[in-house]
């Protein structure tokens, strides 16, 4: 699979994602800047953040200061859950627009399923794609049983679901669901805290290839057509997690690290069905 900093995935509605983005979570005050500086350098055009953050002015200016063009940059932000509902979105978004500093986001998310505001939030998140704040919608956390419910609310359907993915929590049901409904699956925490690092199957693939735990577990999803968003503070790492396109993991490769799936064992974040669930 050839594969570079440049590839994109198509979305439902046409628009072109990158593969690979750097995420924010949890990086805030004045670590935001250097990371985003760093993270341009190292050829990331693609940023996630979300309202809950608490970074979105940070990154805005950042980027605005790096002086890279807007429509160079896909900027995601996601809709947190005391502001779901049809107007609270779209007033959430506005909010997130003049935090970010710009017209739009080429990506807003559902953050978390609140599955009795399902209908109301999704036609807000409809209305911002009509009103050209969001180039694409989609949602984040979304198990089976919530894309279903939420399907009988769509006029347009979610394009992407940002969940929790690597090696050891891979949800192969919900992968085979996304891509037969033309979902892209985004994986945040894809290296799982760190935790897949020490693994001795994927550090001896490492060894193999002479790239880092981290590179061959980000090569996996994106071989398996996943987005990536690591995240990192340390600009070698920042860099090391964008240099992932000298090297291809063989079939066998790719089949040792599916073994290594836990399942529901693998889960390291919340769990959508208790997390938020009122």
């Amino acid at each position: 699979m050839t594969l570079t900093m440049g590839s994109t995935v198509t979305l439902a509605n046409g628009v072109e994602m990158p593969r690979l983005g750097f995420g924010t979570y949890k990086i805030t005050g004045a670590d935001v800047a250097p990371s985003v500086r760093e993270a341009l350098e190292a050829g990331y055009r693609h940023f996630d953040t979300a309202s809950a953050y608490d970074n979105e002015a940070e990154i805005g200016r950042a980027l605005s200061e790096a002086g890279v063009p807007r429509d160079e940059v896909f900027l995601t932000s996601k809709v947190w859950n005391d502001e779901q509902g049809e107007e609270h979105v779209l007033e959430a978004l506005d909010r997130t627009l003049e935090r970010l500093g710009t017209g739009y986001v080429d990506l807003y998310l559902v953050h978390w399923p609140i599955p009795r505001l399902y209908e109301s939030t999704w036609r807000g998140m409809e209305r911002t794609l009509d009103a050209g704040k969001a180039r694409a919608i989609g949602v984040s956390n979304f198990l089976e049983e919530h894309l279903d419910v939420l399907s009988r609310y769509t006029t347009v359907p979610p394009m992407v679901d940002q969940v929790e993915h690597h090696p050891y929590l891979q949800q192969p049901a919900l992968r085979t669901t996304l891509r037969d409904q033309g979902i892209a699956l985004e994986a945040w925490s894809p290296i799982a805290r760190g935790r897949v690092l020490d693994d001795p199957v994927i550090t001896r693939i490492a060894a193999d290839h002479g790239v880092t735990a981290a590179q061959v577990t980000l090569r996996w999803i994106l071989q398996h057509g996943g987005i990536a968003i690591p995240k990192s503070v340390t600009p070698s790492r920042i860099r090391e997690n964008a240099d992932l396109f000298d090297f291809e993991l063989s079939v066998a490769e790719m089949a040792e690290i599916d073994a290594l799936d836990r399942g529901e064992d693998g889960r390291f974040g919340k769990h959508p069905r208790e997390f938020a669930s009122r």
